[in-house]
């Protein structure tokens, strides 16, 4: 049984161990503790909307602990932490124990513990009274037969003597009202001394993509006082050697070696190349939601994948969402939208409507990803669009979740995109995209995987 202490609008954390869910932590940061205490914390569930993942709360549900996580399904950060069930834990507030075995959690156990509050709230609909602390509420059933009583008209609760409700639902939350809760900033505790990401706006010229400028946030110097938020803003482009990506960004999460090339296949000249001695490499950051690709020869950047970790996706939960920002010239023509409107992409639209406005490959890629160890995907597969030097991985509900920005060997200029959409301008296409993909081979081509290996828990949708 967890023995766990309690702060009102903060967190609900272990009494003997070193870990605590912290109100605005991301997704991930909370799947981290739960593995790290494997054993202790068992049947782990994962729940989340496949259809309508932006209006559905993402729920990390312990039924043998009787505790229930819910974060935002759009800053993906924990917003409510629910115990459910009152008899599967032990809890404290203050170091001094309100629920466990011998302390039963009545009224009067709570208001001995907290102090004093504002009369609580009856639902007769409901048969519940609630009591509210600021960021802390408690439920209590209330049985049909007992007659409550009112003092000086409040909504205070007298029950006859031995009849106390006990409480069967505590919530810990942000605010004075739960159903208005929000997560707050990710707290400073945290940072763990890792980069963060805003957002990202992608840097485009007349002749395609250039790279990626970031706004990013740190706690700051460990030299000060108190730890603060710092807000800095750096950026990323094409030619830049991995030591400038480390000198901007920090060392990466983790460097992904490219040792094999699944996509040399669809070369035209992929039986007569040799093996080659070095193989490409991934600055993989985690918490930026952001690969960077480095040719192997040259130790530059060609290549880079920003993620939308949206539930349902093989990689969900191994990067945090990156926010970006992706402005592109139309090639349509819609009703009740100029042509000159820009086409505005971030990482909440959905490639149906990007698609009205802009001429993509026509036949995407087929992507299905596996482990090395493991061939099932229970995820399914997702489809990769080409549209000039980007392509975009679209899952089966419509959503985007990756674009792969790379810079084209022989750069286009964007003003002719129309005209030369589907004509190649060279004969040959290898792994690092030679030109824009204007068919299924050249797609193919072009894509390439970072696949980090990263631990996972039992997802239920």
């Amino acid at each position: 049984m967890l023995d766990l202490e309690v702060t009102p609008e903060r967190s609900l954390g272990s009494t003997t161990e070193n870990w605590e869910f912290v109100l605005g932590m991301h997704f991930s940061q909370a799947v981290a503790i739960i593995q790290s205490q494997v054993g202790i914390i068992k049947g782990v569930q994962v729940l989340y909307s496949d259809t309508d993942p932006l209006n559905v709360d993402i729920i990390i549900n312990m039924p043998q602990d009787g505790i229930r996580l819910i974060f935002d399904p759009i800053q993906q950060r924990l917003k409510t932490i629910e115990v459910f069930n009152m008899k599967l834990v032990k809890l404290k507030y203050c170091s001094m124990p309100f629920n466990s075995p011998e302390v039963v959690p009545s009224i009067e156990e709570i208001e001995h513990s907290f102090g004093a509050t504002h009369p609580g709230v009856y639902d007769a609909a409901k048969q519940l009274f609630t009591l509210h602390f600021r960021g802390l509420s408690f439920y209590f059933p209330v049985d049909s037969k007992l007659q409550p009583g009112y003092a000086h008209g409040l909504g205070s609760l007298h029950f006859p003597s031995g009849a106390s409700p006990v409480v069967s639902k505590m919530v810990i939350y942000t605010g004075v009202n739960v159903l208005d809760s929000r997560p707050p900033p990710l707290p400073l505790s945290c940072y763990q001394q890792q980069l963060y990401l805003g957002a990202a706006t992608v840097l485009r010229s007349a002749h395609g993509t250039r790279g990626l400028r970031l706004q990013l946030y740190s706690e700051g110097s460990i030299r000060s006082l108190e730890p603060r938020k710092q807000c800095l803003t750096r950026e990323i482009i094409f030619g830049d050697s991995c030591q400038d990506v480390a000198t901007n960004l920090g060392a990466p999460s983790r460097v992904f070696f490219k040792s094999e090339d699944k996509m040399k296949i669809h070369s035209p000249s992929a039986h007569r190349r040799v093996q080659t001695k070095r193989s490409d490499f991934f600055y993989n950051y985690f918490t930026l939601g952001i690969d960077v690709l480095f040719d192997a020869r040259t130790h530059k950047t060609k290549k880079i994948i920003m993620h939308t970790n949206y539930p349902g996706h093989y990689n969900f939960n191994t990067y945090h969402r990156c926010e970006f920002h992706l402005e592109l010239a139309a090639d349509k023509v819609i009703e009740d939208v100029p042509l000159d409107a820009p086409v505005m992409i971030t990482a909440y639209s959905k490639w149906d409507e990007v698609a009205t406005r802009l001429t993509p490959s026509e036949r995407p890629v087929v992507l299905h990803r596996a482990g090395s160890t493991n061939t099932a995907n229970v995820f399914g597969s997702t489809f990769c669009y080409g549209y000039q030097d980007i392509i975009f991985e679209v899952m089966p509900n419509n959503y985007i979740a990756s674009i792969t920005l790379y810079q084209s060997a022989t750069p286009f200029h964007v003003a002719d995109w129309n005209a030369t959409t589907g004509k190649s301008s060279t004969g040959s296409t290898s792994s690092t995209a030679s030109t824009a993909p204007s068919s299924s081979s050249d797609l193919k081509a072009a894509l390439q995987d970072a696949k980090p290996s990263q631990s996972k828990i039992r997802v239920t949708a």
